[in-house]
């Protein structure tokens, strides 16, 4: 009975997605309308039971554990989730999808694949496993595969779906690889076991070094971070819009929570700080001055708005990035800086991409992907145009957003560590952030400004009713981005559960290394 008390969400999400496997055997209509809203119901009904119980650190010869940190993830995973699944809500006749996405007969397989990937975050977010936490990014990431492959009914959906595929398998390769030499260099799979166990014996040592990069390789590939970035903009551009959004958020939490998880495993505790390699140090910092410029530049020369959105989902890893590369100098700010800008941006992610799905393709068919297709439109439906600049200005870091006040918790670790090479990070974090506004300053001013030469009768059709759903979720994600950044409620009642999560990333088997003499790592 404990196991199934600390592993009731995931219960909950694996048997409603089997009974809308069953579903989508039906072929009718109503039956498709009924899936996305036993979808949403069943996340809905996760956040009651997440907020009823609460968290209680390890649990006793149990592979799970629940801790404030694991619960905070699950908590975001299903508020989001809800969120998510709005925008790939049913609105045509038939009930195949909306102006963005076309599943066919496959609506209630869409969503209990959704419903499949959430729960493999949650897996990830408990997981003192090696096997378990394996298990659980690759139920995060093989129902996105399928998303991707039946979310339009064209070639280039199909294409990205084999590329995504492709990718993911040699990233879980690396995964096994990494997981299997830190088992075999420790002895144990128990993730809370792994830390006393090298620190008892000699310290961090050049097999859990190679394990570590492995994962991190492989986990990168979860994050869209360099080196193994290369599918975004492909994967990003081909899928439909909603699940585009998908992949921009579940992917990432599930990569950044499980890097966290693996980081502890291998790390002491020293005060704030955490005693590691320090050429693991050296890489994650190399990784986030990479991945954030590698992303901006790139985003820079896209005229797809999609691709541009993706290259900048990179940009943003490696922000996040920093604040991992700090967990050396002060890891609760680190972690709580992380948590913290997952959520931020999470949601202000999901209004852009909302505002897209609201606005219609210049060619007559789909909405709006380019440039050309959003031009001037913001003085038609300034209510729309003022929704994507609020979320262009979240993730572009203005202040009075979430990505303003994120951008400063991940960056204050490293600015005041006293470490010149943590200071140049910060520094170029700051650059990447101002690189970022060419582009998106750009989608702001091509939705208030006419395309040049375009003539009146060729400017896109507005549809007079917009779908509710979708309004709903980019009303949600506006509200979102200006309650965290200028709301001083909102904003402490979420950064007060980061830092709890934050502060109980370590197993307390592992607290009493915070008192004694810890084999430097080598």
């Amino acid at each position: 009975m404990q196991l199934v008390n600390v592993l009731l969400p995931e219960i909950i999400l694996a048997a409603v997605a089997c009974l809308l496997l069953l579903l989508g055997t039906v072929n009718r209509a109503s039956a498709r309308r009924a899936a996305p809203l036993a979808a949403v119901a069943t996340l809905a009904l996760v956040v009651l039971v997440l907020a009823w119980r609460t968290a209680g650190g390890l649990t006793a010869g149990l592979p799970v554990t629940l801790s404030a940190f694991s619960e905070y993830v699950k908590l975001l995973t299903a508020l989001l989730g809800i969120v998510l699944l709005l925008l790939a809500w049913p609105t045509n006749p038939t009930a195949t999808g909306n102006d963005s996405l076309d599943y066919g007969s496959d609506c209630g397989e869409f969503f209990a694949l959704a419903l499949l990937s959430l729960c493999g975050v949650m897996l990830v977010a408990g997981a003192d496993d090696m096997v378990l936490l394996f298990l659980g990014l690759e139920l995060v990431s093989i129902p996105t595969y399928v998303m991707v492959s039946i979310s339009r009914r064209a070639i280039v959906a199909q294409e990205a779906g084999v590329k995504y595929f492709f990718l993911g398998a040699l990233s879980a390769a690396l995964m096994l690889f990494g997981f299997s030499y830190l088992y075999g260099a420790t002895g144990t799979i128990r993730l809370s076991q792994v830390a006393v166990v090298m620190y008892t014996s000699g310290g961090f040592g050049a097999w859990h070094l190679l394990a570590v990069v492995m994962l991190l390789a492989g986990l990168a590939f979860k994050i869209a971070a360099v080196p193994l970035h290369f599918y975004a903009g492909d994967v990003y551009e081909g899928a439909a819009t909603p699940v585009t959004a998908f992949l921009a958020f579940v992917p990432k939490a599930a990569g950044f929570v499980a890097i966290i998880k693996v980081l502890s495993a291998v790390a002491a505790p020293a005060g704030t700080a955490w005693v590691m390699s320090q050429q693991v140090l050296a890489l994650l910092w190399v990784m986030a001055a990479l991945t954030m410029s590698v992303g901006n530049c790139l985003a820079l020369l896209q005229r797809n708005i999609k691709r541009v959105l993706a290259y900048s989902s990179i940009a943003h890893s490696g922000y996040m990035l920093v604040g991992l590369a700090a967990l050396g100098v002060n890891a609760p700010a680190a972690i709580q800086g992380v948590l913290f800008y997952l959520a931020a941006y999470g949601v202000m992610n999901v209004g852009a991409f909302g505002v897209l799905m609201l606005l219609p393709s210049r060619g007559g068919s789909g909405t709006a992907e380019e440039f050309d297709d959003i031009a001037g439109v913001g003085r038609h439906r300034p209510a729309l145009g003022l929704a994507m600049a609020v979320s262009c200005f979240g993730l572009l870091g203005l202040p009075l957003t979430a990505g303003f006040l994120g951008k400063i918790l991940l960056i204050k670790p490293a600015l005041f560590s006293g470490q010149p090479a943590m200071v140049w990070l910060a520094v170029i974090t700051v650059l990447n952030a101002a690189v970022s506004a060419g582009y998106y300053l750009k989608i702001v001013a091509s939705l208030f400004l006419e395309a040049d030469g375009q003539p009146r009768e060729q400017q896109p059709v507005l549809p007079q009713a917009l779908p509710w759903p979708i309004k709903a979720a980019v009303a949600a994600s506006v509200a979102g981005t200006l309650l965290l950044g200028a709301v001083p409620i909102a904003t402490q009642a979420v950064l007060n559960e980061a830092l709890a999560g934050a502060l109980a990333t370590q197993p307390p088997v592992l607290q009493h290394l915070a008192t004694q003499p810890v084999a430097e790592a080598r």
